[in-house]
């Protein structure tokens, strides 16, 4: 589904990824990790096409992302489930309207905005909330409203950037237990994170950047030491670590 061939990106003498070749496959749940700099977020911004590669391709659904014209990169962004730390909420608008704005900027019909934002309120949990304003939300509740809007509109794949980053341990996993809950009913997860726990605990696929090249791809990989920008031994998963049930 997502395939990097030979893809590199220099901001001036800095690199961002180098030479880069990676695919990731229909309902898979990979984490890329690494240490700042590394070229994780580069990576991200390159599939969303933020900014251009300076050689390679990216391919996603047979096509060349790399190629797209600035007319068509509003759609491919628009096919995607983007989750980012900071939540992104419109604070005037309710959970039910901030879901469904995600709908109307795509242009579906009133008809299948009723049918799919009370389905998306309804798998993460939030039916009851549905018209309340972010600030009388949690945190934990006002991310779970970013996942319900990117997944509103049925995209193949989530794009996950360090979902938990800004949430405590519990609500985290609350957070985490959703994404296994949606990567269980088929859809791709790239989960960009730093949270070792998360890694170790989950036994997914783990995808290590490195000064800007790919240095591990393992399934059922831990966090190594040299993965952290403060690294400290992790043999084993956190005693900590909830349970994914």
């Amino acid at each position: 589904m997502i395939e990097f061939r030979g893809v590199s990106k220099k901001y001036g003498a800095n690199i961002g990824v180098d030479d880069i070749s990676t695919s990731i496959g229909d309902g898979e749940f990979v984490f890329l990790v690494g240490p700042s700099g590394a070229g994780k977020s580069t990576f991200v911004k390159l599939f969303l096409k933020m900014i251009d590669a300076d050689k390679g391709h990216i391919f996603y659904k047979g096509y060349d992302v790399t190629k797209l014209t600035p007319r068509l990169v509003p759609a491919h962004r628009r096919s995607l489930g983007i989750v980012f730390q900071d939540f992104s909420l419109l604070p005037k608008k309710t959970v039910y309207e901030n879901i469904a704005f995600a709908m109307e900027i795509v242009q579906r019909p009133t008809r299948v905005i009723k049918r799919m934002v009370p389905q998306a309120l309804d798998l993460v949990g939030l039916t009851k909330e549905a018209n309340k304003l972010p600030n009388e939300l949690s945190i934990g509740e006002q991310q779970r409203v970013a996942v319900a809007r990117a997944i509103v509109n049925n995209p193949d794949v989530l794009i996950a950037d360090e979902p938990t980053g800004n949430l405590d341990p519990e609500t985290g996993w609350e957070i985490m237990r959703l994404l296994e809950q949606i990567n269980r009913r088929g859809k791709t997860v790239l989960m960009v994170t730093h949270s070792r726990e998360i890694v170790n605990a989950m036994n997914k696929r783990v995808i290590a950047i490195r000064s800007g090249k790919i240095v591990r791809d393992e399934r059922g990989g831990l966090y190594h030491p040299d993965e952290d920008d403060d690294p400290l031994v992790c043999a084993r998963p956190s005693e900590e670590a909830l349970p994914l049930t």
